[in-house]
């Protein structure tokens, strides 16, 4: 069944220009073309990934610009031919589609997928066309999803139906935060009982990965941070140990080995951060230590490394979404969630009203989330 299949009208927030704070517009957005869908944005995190937009940082993306890839709605209209969801349905935006049908969707080893904006840049539709117009001006969609709307329309193969009971309010963090942080020990680095685990940076990825961690088996959990407010959280989601790498003159990864003995059997970077890269990839131990790299650097980004550190047998590898294949497992971790099997509430610190999306990103960069 179509419905509703006209342009409307509804606030959004929108990034005119680098290093501009945002503005909440009047957009107008047109209604969804074929297997698209238009999702009636209900509730949306705000993550790094978000602030390294505005601050320009992020990569192959075009201005002005509707931001946010991390929220929960519900299905307002349809267009020809999609058949994954209908009106009414409660969904997840895909900030890493699933199309099903490329080479890395076939791969039961792949949660990849060539309609990932890093493989090809999502700032518009796939007919290369945009749905929202703001003042007579086109307005660049952000990885198909731009939940930083009140509606917004994207690919159906970049939204995963939910369970009718889940609260949008919470599970919105199911669209970024929790799957990647969670995933990344779960599912990429396959974190074994009884081993020890750092995790650099207690964001809502680092603490996911930290649930993650736990929820493995992990007897030991190294929470590492400069700040000291995110410890007590840190500590309640199962962290053992929490350190401030202010509170040392030496290096981190040094700290690390000496607390372990040989260095962490699996290291966790959740910040994007030049610098706790290198220190994540060294404070695992030198032969059988796994470094997973989550937080995304700004873009431009180039490392030095030295090579002994993997020569020795380290492996360093990185995750996208946690691993997970997101049309399969969204849902799935959804239904988890509402069988209290983890709490995703705990991740959410603030709840702000759209108008006050700036104010957001002065908690974010204020580390007040």
């Amino acid at each position: 069944t179509l419905c509703c299949l006209q342009v409307i009208k509804y606030r959004a927030a929108v990034a005119w220009a680098v290093g501009k704070p945002l503005s909440i517009e009047e957009v107008e957005v047109a209604p969804p073309k074929a297997r698209e869908v238009r999702v009636k944005i209900v509730a949306t995190g705000i993550c790094r990934t978000d602030d390294h937009l505005l601050g320009g940082l992020f990569p192959y993306v075009e201005y002005p610009i509707i931001p946010g890839h991390e929220g929960a709605g519900i299905v307002e209209s349809i267009g020809e031919g999609v058949t994954l969801v209908k009106p009414g349905d409660k969904v997840i935006p895909l900030c890493h589609p699933q199309c099903g049908e490329c080479n890395f969707c076939l791969n039961p080893n792949s949660n990849y997928c060539i309609k990932t904006h890093f493989h090809e840049p999502q700032n518009t539709m796939p007919d290369k066309t945009t749905r929202f117009t703001c003042k007579g001006k086109q307005i660049h969609h952000f990885m198909w999803c731009s939940t930083f709307a009140e509606y917004t329309v994207m690919p159906e193969y970049a939204v995963a139906r939910i369970d009718a009971t889940a609260p949008l309010n919470k599970v919105c963090v199911l669209g970024c935060a929790f799957p990647t942080g969670y995933g990344a020990a779960i599912n990429t680095a396959k974190v074994k009982p009884g081993s020890t685990c750092a995790v650099f940076g207690l964001g809502g990825i680092g603490l996911s990965v930290v649930m993650g961690c736990k929820a493995s088996g992990a007897s030991r959990i190294i929470a590492v941070d400069i700040n000291k407010d995110k410890f007590a959280k840190a500590k309640e989601l199962g962290a053992t140990d929490c350190v401030n790498p202010k509170d040392y003159t030496k290096p981190i990864q040094d700290v690390l080995t000496e607390m372990t003995g040989y260095g962490v059997d699996y290291s966790f970077e959740a910040i994007g951060n030049k610098d706790a890269l290198i220190a994540a990839l060294a404070s695992c131990n030198m032969s059988t230590g796994v470094c997973v790299i989550i937080g995304e650097a700004p873009a431009g980004t180039l490392l030095s490394v030295d090579p002994t550190l993997l020569l020795t047998g380290r492996t360093w590898t990185g995750t996208m979404l946690g691993g997970w294949k997101a049309r399969d497992s969204i849902p799935k971790l959804a239904a988890s969630y509402l069988e209290k099997k983890f709490n995703l509430d705990v991740l959410i610190t603030h709840t702000l009203p759209i108008a006050e999306v700036n104010k957001g990103f002065e908690l974010l960069r204020g580390g007040k989330r």
